[in-house]
């Protein structure tokens, strides 16, 4: 929600795909080389998705002006969360299963939640902790404890700065306060960064050094993912919270890739989202957060089709997560967890028409991540059947590749079995990390999957049902 009548951030990223910041989908049609097949992520990519939940926290000076986007020229005093519990926010979190959660540490108007030594736009000229507090450091050491990641965001428009608009000037400024983010607090897991870009005070318009920014990243957190600007995770492309039916991770090498193939290189899907109308904490929303139905719909189409979720639940004024939306992050995880806790394919007998040694059948149902079903060296189509024992009510099919090897599926399908007779469930083209097909509730004594097309030997790490 825009309060403020400046570019709303959909805007904005759309802006940043116009820099080059933003890569577009590569699928179907546009996807001919073989390539494509030996691209890799790197561990840290593949801990990432398999994560697959992330908590965005916005929460700054905002919080406080009841706007989504400040103008850099907010009174420090206003600040003022007087009961402020990191671990509160952790907490939630990870009870909730999110096991990566990012701080906007700077939003566009330039206020610092930590005591950075290049502006006193910041908590230490706030009333705060007697103007002696920091934001980030009680923020990293809630999420260290609790054993999660932890992400920041700094936003490159700074509309307090007076340098904004000097490009080198500025661009000096911002590594500094990046080193301090990346110096100062411990392993940071992932570096966020959108495209917004305005005027500076000097009218002109700021130019952003990506690459220093990035080769800054790799030198003080090497492990260290860098996001939407940047080239280890991209934006999804919409603010719903929902990816695309054939969603790639295998895209058009983007600056500053690790490591590509033939121009190609590993570049997944993040879906950002807000549990809230707004992305800032807003009193008047206690009573718009997204209902049940609404967040596990999301869930289906964004973590089920190959992307990772970045949820954002802001804390209120008091330095809180607020109780309407704890409530509903406890209701929507009562309810994935019963719904994925049974799985029918689970340690079932499997046979396919093909295989190789070290990937039988049976390694997609042993419930092992590091095992697969392959189903040969040369083949890329294969059919795996799975016999369920006993007739059961089926309503979600889950297929997940080892992606650790790349993601190689292009269309699938899934059949049942009843009375002897079998018909098609679903169908779909890819795969990746994660897919979920939520079909009618069907009785089906045995399922069986088709690869019918892929870029090479598909790998199959699980098919299951629940």
């Amino acid at each position: 929600m825009n309060h403020t009548g400046s570019p709303s951030r959909r805007e904005l990223l759309a802006g940043a795909a116009a820099l080059g910041c933003v890569h577009g989908f590569a699928g179907g049609s546009a996807m001919q080389t073989d390539a494509r097949a030996r691209v890799r992520p790197t561990r840290e990519q593949v801990d990432w998705q398999e994560a697959e939940l992330s908590m965005f926290l916005h929460f700054g000076v905002n919080t406080f002006t009841d706007r989504e986007w400040g103008e850099g020229t907010e009174d420090p005093s206003i600040f003022n969360p007087t009961q402020l519990d990191a671990a509160q926010w952790v907490s939630v979190a990870k009870d909730a299963g999110f096991r990566y959660l990012i701080l906007t540490a700077k939003h566009h108007d330039g206020f610092c939640l930590w005591p950075s030594k290049f502006t006193d736009h910041s908590v230490k000229a706030s009333p705060w902790r007697n103007g002696r507090g920091d934001v980030v450091r009680e923020f990293s050491r809630a999420v260290s404890a609790a054993r999660l990641r932890m992400g920041l965001y700094l936003s490159p428009w700074d509309r307090h700065e007076r340098t904004y608009g000097d490009s080198s000037a500025y661009n000096r400024h911002f590594l500094s306060q990046l080193t301090e983010l990346l110096t100062e607090y411990g392993e940071v897991a992932e570096v966020w960064f959108d495209g917004a870009c305005g005027e500076g005070p000097n009218g002109k318009r700021q130019e952003y050094d990506w690459q220093a920014y990035y080769e800054l990243i790799r030198k003080l957190q090497p492990k260290a993912l860098i996001a939407i600007c940047g080239p280890d995770i991209r934006w999804v492309g919409n603010e719903d919270g929902y990816a695309r039916e054939t969603e790639w991770s295998i895209q058009k090498a983007p600056q500053g890739a690790r490591q590509s193939v033939d121009g190609w290189a590993w570049h997944p899907a993040e879906c950002d989202v807000s549990i809230r109308p707004g992305w800032f904490w807003h009193a008047a929303e206690d009573t718009k957060v997204k209902s049940l139905g609404h967040l596990t719909d999301i869930y289906y189409k964004s973590v089920g089709r190959n992307s990772v979720l970045l949820l954002n639940v802001p804390p209120n004024r008091d330095g809180l997560l607020a109780d309407p939306d704890v409530a509903r992050l406890r209701e929507w995880r009562k309810r994935l967890d019963a719904t994925f806790r049974n799985d029918f394919l689970a340690g079932r007998p499997a046979r396919s028409d093909s295989s190789m040694k070290g990937a039988e059948p049976s390694c997609a149902v042993d419930g092992r991540p590091k095992t697969h079903w392959s189903p040969g060296p040369d083949r890329t189509m294969g059919v795996l059947e799975v016999d369920l024992g006993r007739s059961a009510s089926v309503g979600v099919l889950m297929m997940q590749e080892q992606i650790a090897q790349g993601q190689r599926v292009e269309e699938y399908e899934v059949e049942g079995r009843s009375g002897g007779v079998w018909k098609l469930l679903s169908k779909g083209t890819t795969i990746g990390h994660k897919k979920l097909d939520r079909i009618e509730r069907t009785e089906a004594d045995a399922l069986r999957l088709r690869i019918t097309r892929a870029l090479a030997p598909p790998m199959i790490r699980r098919f299951g049902a629940f």
